[in-house]
Parts: structure tokens; C-alpha cells; sequence
């Protein structure tokens, strides 16, 4: 399934995978495979082969653009006749479940911290911001976590606002994948970043009328794209895998469903996909892609086959 990407009239340019790794072909592997495998999300094939074919010349494109960045403010800091302010530069990593958001960003994050400048790098998801499992419960919306408005948008926009404001010090809340809920009490602090990696389903999500918007602050974006249904297969298999692994652990809030023999899990997945993760994505991530600077284009084995690259 696909939704007329190629069809209409678009602002990128497209490049074939070779086209892209040519880009970064002479540039060195800050990384190992051990490093990687501790980078690796559940069920993500992503080797080394990628990393320097795909995921190198993007880091060398987001260098361009921060280095590009402070030029820029040190050029406006000389028309207004002041000292030049250390803006954190924003990076967004957006797109469906099980699409690799979580392995990209880890990564990006080692990458990025190893560029010749050594920026102080962070990494924030944007599930810390989800309200409370009680708070949905209470306002019906258990079975649309992950949808806009499971989250505490006002929270995170004033998270990003002090972030991008230069704030030495910024507490969020942690989310716990095992217990599925917002941690009470636990804290996570972001100290003043060079650069801010956030990801998540709708980090590119626009502004209503009137109002701002995370992907306001945002100063390059990346979206994971593939298609429908091999978003699905991979979702699927992960859940499976997480059936066999996680979900034993007696602490973990789908525990219960380790239980389940094949069949009762195969269906469990297929209703949740089918009812909750595939609605999310064709009514509320997929639109936002058109406003990514870069699209990264997965095939069915979950390598990148193409890039779209903003070009106006």
C-alpha cells in the first residue's frame, strides 16, 4: 500500500541508495560493531554496511546544517551588535511503530557526538511526555496511546522552548516500555545540548490555527518511511518477539499475554494493528511526512532503497 508519494508534485529531489552512499563514501567508521549491537533495537537488522552507506552521509549532512546554523547566528549577532548565543540545534526523528525510530536516534546520537567539534549530544522521546496510564484511562483513551492526544503537548512544547531558549538544566518525565506507563516519581535531566535528538510518532505534528508547535523548533527532520504493510509485518514480529521475551517478565504490563498460545497472539496483534497502530499512522503520521527535511525510504528487509531530500 502506498499513498501517491510518487504521484504529486513534490519539493525533494530523490536519490537512489548508491546516489546517497556516494555522498559519504570517503568518510571514516566512528564505529564498532559491538558499538553497534548495544545501538540495536528488537528485531532490527540494521548492520554496519547501512551505517556507512546510509546513516554517515546523513550525519555528515546534519553536520553541514548545524555548522551552517552557527554561522547564521553569529552573522545576526553582528547586525544587532551582541555576543553570540549557543542555540541547541533540534534534530526530529519521526514515523510509524516498529518503523526503527528508536535505533536510528541511538545511533544518530553516537554519530553525531563524534564529530570533530564533540558536541554534548542528547536524546529525547517524546513518550516521556504520554499521560499517565490513569489519565487516559480516565478520559477514554487507552486504546488511542500514541495518538496526538495521549500526550501532554503542552509539556513537551514548553520542554523544547526552554531547551532551544539556552535552560542550563530541563526535567522530564520517564517512560517505562516495561510497566507501559509514565514512571511516578523518576525524572529524566537534559543539560544544556549542543544537539537535541526528539523522536516520536508525531514530532512533526503542524501547529493548530494561532499556536506553536514542537515542529516549530525543530531544525531538521528526519522521517522513516516504508510501506504499509511491511510496517505492519514488522510490527507483527516484534510483538512475537516481545512475547517470548519481555512480556515474561512478571513486572511487565502485557505479562498476561505471554500466555496467549499462537493463534490467540497472531490475533491479538492483527486487532491491535488493524484498530489502533495502522489508523495512527494513515491519519496522523503519514500526513506529516511532506514536512520532513529528509525521508528515508525502507524496504521490506528494512534497509534504505532511496532518500527524498528537501531541495526548496
Amino acid at each position: 500500500m502506498t499513498l501517491g508519494w510518487d504521484t504529486v508534485p513534490t519539493p525533494y529531489t530523490a536519490l537512489s541508495r548508491a546516489q546517497w552512499a556516494a555522498l559519504g563514501a570517503d568518510a571514516p567508521l566512528p564505529l564498532t560493531a559491538e558499538e553497534l549491537d548495544s545501538l540495536r533495537g528488537l528485531r532490527d537488522p540494521i548492520d554496519l554496511t547501512e551505517v556507512q552507506e546510509i546513516y554517515l552521509p546523513l550525519s555528515r549532512l546534519l553536520h553541514l546544517h548545524f555548522m551552517a546554523e552557527g554561522r547564521l547566528r553569529e552573522t545576526v549577532a553582528d547586525f544587532l551588535g551582541g555576543a553570540v548565543d549557543r542555540v541547541p540545534f533540534v534534530v526530529g526523528v519521526a514515523g510509524s511503530v516498529a518503523v526503527g525510530k528508536s535505533t536510528v536516534s541511538r545511533l544518530l546520537r553516537t554519530l553525531l557526538s563524534r564529530w570533530p567539534e564533540r558536541p554534548h549530544v542528547e536524546l529525547v522521546a517524546t513518550d516521556s511526555f504520554l499521560h499517565p496510564n490513569r489519565v487516559l484511562a480516565e478520559r477514554g483513551l487507552m486504546d488511542r496511546k500514541g495518538f496526538p492526544e495521549s500526550y501532554d503537548r503542552r509539556a513537551l512544547l514548553e520542554f523544547v522552548t526552554a531547551v532551544k531558549a539556552g535552560a542550563s538544566e530541563t526535567t522530564i518525565p520517564v517512560y517505562s516500555h516495561l510497566h507501559y506507563d509514565i514512571v511516578p516519581g523518576a525524572r529524566q535531566t537534559v543539560r544544556r545540548p549542543d544537539v537535541l535528538i526528539l523522536e516520536g510518532l508525531n514530532v512533526l505534528q503542524p501547529p493548530p490555527p494561532g499556536s506553536l508547535a514542537v515542529s516549530d523548533f525543530i531544525d531538521f527532520s528526519i522521517f522513516l518511511d516504508a510501506r504499509v504493510e511491511h510496517i505492519r509485518d514488522w510490527f507483527l514480529e516484534r510483538l512475537f518477539a516481545l512475547r517470548r521475551t519481555v512480556f515474561t517478565d512478571e513486572r511487565s504490563y502485557f505479562h498476561r499475554y505471554a500466555r496467549l498460545d499462537q493463534d490467540e497472539t497472531a490475533a491479538f496483534a492483527h486487532r491491535v494493528w488493524r484498530e489502533i497502530n495502522e489508523v495512527n499512522l494513515v491519519s496522523n503520521i503519514l500526513p506529516t511526512r511532506a514536512r520532513a527535511t529528509v525521508v528515508l525510504h525502507k524496504g521490506r528487509d528494512h534497509s534504505v532503497q532511496r532518500v527524498s531530500l528537501r531541495r526548496i
